[in-house]
């Protein structure tokens, strides 16, 4: 069987979509997986076991193209990927997003049997159109983990695999291991990761209770803190990190593979519900999670061992300093 999964992003997003593949891999052993994604989150995939090929996807290069030359390459670009869906030769397509985009790279597949999820369930339910499969997953299939694995029952496969497979980039672990030397972090140390950042404004929690926080992890919990960020959240970053030297340290910057062994070394991980957070989750990483506008039994850090906090009416700013403080602290132990 040939099968050609669609998950494009974001990294999150590709994170819960894993065991779908795992879940392939072990029931289908013979199975060829090919993954759809975009070239940012693709990343994640790297030397997975249950992927033999993964297909890139660069819609946001697409879109971003100005100029000329950049249509012209933007173009050979759209044309490459859309000969590679369609001489795939694929015997299941699995439209894990719900996007219209995603919908029709599963419809260009010219797959037999495409699969998707029920119209009302996608985010935009136009998508269902290329699909002739569609999944309601089951009332207990809460987390979006589950909903994805749901859709594997149109194949006859009932017993899922929930195995996150992460790339150990050796390089990476090296150069985290310099930086953590070099910042007087030991492997012992009690290390607390803050990710401020979010992609959406609503959902990052207030910078100056990341900052309390962060103060109060040092000098309450004996904890060492490390704030961690991505682009355009250095500022915020230094703001709850405040002067060198002491317990609360700021990362130096990261790639997806360089983040990844930062939070596999972390006691645990603090942040929104964003592509880090799920990243530490399936590392299996103790996490606590910041929650408002997006619901935690859907999105929620997935898996045993993790807390998820979430504010008033879908505010995550209404989550106090003292509900993450003592979420955090009995996470330590």
């Amino acid at each position: 069987m040939n099968v050609l999964i669609v998950k494009l992003s974001s990294l999150g997003d590709v994170v819960h979509a894993l065991p779908v593949a795992a879940t392939l891999r072990a029931r289908l052993p013979g199975a060829r997986i090919t993954w759809a994604v975009e070239r940012r989150e693709a990343v994640v995939l790297d030397g997975h076991p249950a992927v033999e090929r993964v297909l890139v996807v660069d819609t946001r290069g697409w879109r971003a193209a100005g100029g000329l030359r950049s249509h012209a390459a933007a173009g050979a670009g759209i044309a490459a990927a859309l000969r590679r869906v369609r001489g795939g030769r694929f015997d299941v397509a699995l439209d894990l997003q719900g996007l219209l985009k995603s919908g029709m790279l599963a419809g260009l597949s010219r797959a037999p049997l495409r699969i998707g999820f029920a119209r009302g369930l996608c985010r935009e339910p136009v998508s269902a159109v290329f699909t002739n499969r569609r999944v309601t997953p089951p009332p207990g299939a809460r987390h979006i983990v589950d909903q994805c694995l749901a859709l594997l029952a149109p194949l006859g496969i009932a017993e899922p695999v929930r195995e996150f497979r992460l790339p150990a980039d050796a390089g990476a672990e090296a150069a985290v291991d310099e930086a953590f030397a070099a910042a007087g972090l030991k492997p012992h140390d009690r290390l607390v990761v803050l990710n401020p950042g979010a992609g959406r404004a609503d959902k990052r929690w207030p910078v100056e209770r990341f900052r309390s926080l962060a103060a109060r992890l040092a000098t309450e919990a004996g904890a060492h803190v490390l704030v961690v960020w991505g682009p355009g959240e250095e500022s915020a970053a230094r703001a709850i990190a405040g002067p060198a030297g002491g317990r609360v340290v700021l990362a130096p910057p990261t790639d997806v593979h360089r983040l990844i062994a930062v939070l596999r070394r972390a006691s645990v991980v603090v942040a929104a519900d964003t592509g880090p957070l799920h990243l530490a989750a399936a590392l299996g990483t103790p996490c606590v999670g910041l929650y408002g506008p997006t619901r935690a039994e859907r999105n929620g850090p997935y898996g045993a061992g993790h807390r998820a906090l979430e504010g008033r009416d879908g505010q995550v700013g209404a989550i106090g300093v003292e509900d993450a403080l003592r979420a955090v602290a009995e996470s330590l132990g």
